[in-house]
């Protein structure tokens, strides 16, 4: 009786006005912790938020349109997030070309099947926006009851908690937000809170949410500049911190009462990539107006970078494997450096272009090309050493998932002037 309680109480929030009474039954609803398999893939970088896939997973190493498809899709309209897996379910975002509606869609994990699709906002695309840009380049993020996702809609930024069964439970106005190069920053999912961020030329937020309802718990403005990246939660220097780099800073918060743990200049005016961290240093990457990959103390106690180049690292987030380094830069070059010096190991150039980041599985790592084309070469400091290359689609920039031994990804495929995106599953 409890379950059938809980479940009548969810559903009817997505027809009540955001009054007292809704939050009352809100609040009577419990809140469970965050709950995940070793098996999914919950929000964007995978459950460790650093790019690192269960390592003792066999998914495929070669694939075509055919050869080891488990499931294809079609998405309808055009987005740039990722998917995500968690229990039976696949969640993706996407905004329509023609009537600009951007929603959730949930597929069944084990089929391909399309479970429901929940529309949130109208939005029409601004005349001006990056080409890599769409209205629905975040990832979701779930914590086993509900499904988060972040829109720009109307000129604002908003997030929106839906149930598993694909019902609004609440959704709430972050920032207003101008239109520079596009948004895509995705939510991050930490004890009772959902962390957002949307930085703008109209000054930004970052923000924390209560998972429950929807209530802004703490927030932080931000300068005016336009800025990309997600708000990334890892453990480093012995406790958890939120990492924001850009507006030509590296900035850490306590993730659960939102006070400013350090802010060091350094870090470039526009970044994308999301920071990782080997628990003493955090690395940052940007590209405009500066070109760099830097190493700062993780502890915040030192203002300049323990060491720095000036390598174009913009899109593609980096990994971290055995105190080593791996970029995939955007001008499709893969790199490798000591965490500790920066001393460049080697680099080799994979040709193409880059936008998706890489993910690592075991000692291998997988990195997709905005071209479709998947390389899969060791993570390994000695030298650069392929271990295979797969072609699918015409273009990819949605980063790949890897978990449960199969690989989700986000394909389009062009005839003419006619684009179709696809959701493939892989596996053997």
């Amino acid at each position: 009786m409890l379950r059938l309680f809980v479940l009548f109480e969810l559903l009817s929030l997505s027809f009540l006005s955001p009054t007292t009474e809704a939050e009352e039954i809100v609040r009577r609803v419990p809140l469970n912790p965050i709950k995940f398999e070793k098996t999914d893939w919950p929000w964007w970088r995978g459950t460790e938020r650093n790019g690192h896939a269960a390592a003792d997973q066999t998914p495929p190493l070669s694939w075509d349109e055919e050869k080891n498809v488990v499931w294809k899709i079609p998405v309808p309209g055009r987005g740039h997030g990722s998917p995500i897996v968690v229990g039976n379910r696949v969640f993706l975002a996407t905004a329509a070309v023609d009537t600009h509606v951007q929603s959730v869609i949930c597929y069944a994990r084990d089929s391909g099947k399309q479970i429901w699709k929940t529309d949130l906002h109208t939005s029409v695309p601004p005349k001006k926006m990056n080409k890599k840009a769409t209205m629905a380049s975040s990832s979701p993020a779930c914590d086993g009851e509900r499904v988060f996702i972040n829109f720009l809609h109307d000129g604002a930024v908003y997030t929106t908690a839906l149930s598993l069964d694909g019902h609004q439970i609440w959704q709430t106005k972050i920032t207003n937000y101008q239109i520079h190069q596009g948004y895509g920053s995705s939510p991050a999912l930490y004890d009772k809170l959902v962390i957002v961020s949307a930085d703008n030329k109209l000054g930004g937020k970052v923000a924390a949410l209560d998972r429950q309802t929807g209530k802004i718990i703490w927030e932080h403005s931000r300068p005016k500049n336009p800025n990309y990246p997600s708000p990334i939660i890892l453990k480093a220097a012995g406790r958890d911190q939120v990492f924001l780099t850009g507006l030509n800073l590296l900035s850490s918060f306590d993730p659960r009462t939102g006070e400013k743990l350090w802010e060091n200049p350094g870090a470039t005016t526009e970044c994308v990539t999301s920071t990782v961290t080997d628990g003493n240093l955090v690395f940052t990457s940007g590209g405009y107006p500066k070109d760099h990959i830097s190493a700062f103390k993780a502890d915040g106690s030192q203002k300049e970078p323990v060491w720095e180049n000036k390598t174009r690292a913009y899109v593609p987030s980096m990994l971290i494997s055995d105190e080593h380094l791996y970029a995939v830069l955007d001008a499709g070059i893969a790199m490798c450096w000591k965490v500790d010096t920066g001393k460049e190991l080697w680099k080799k150039r994979l040709g193409g272009k880059f936008t998706s980041s890489p993910v690592l599985v075991g000692e291998n790592i997988f990195v997709t090309s905005e071209d479709g084309k998947t390389h899969i070469f060791k993570a390994s400091p000695v030298d650069f050493e392929s271990v295979g290359e797969n072609e699918l689609g015409d273009e990819v920039f949605a980063t790949p998932v890897i978990c449960g031994n199969r690989i989700y990804t986000r394909v389009a495929h062009r005839e003419g002037d006619t684009r179709q995106e696809m959701l493939y599953c892989l596996g053997q």
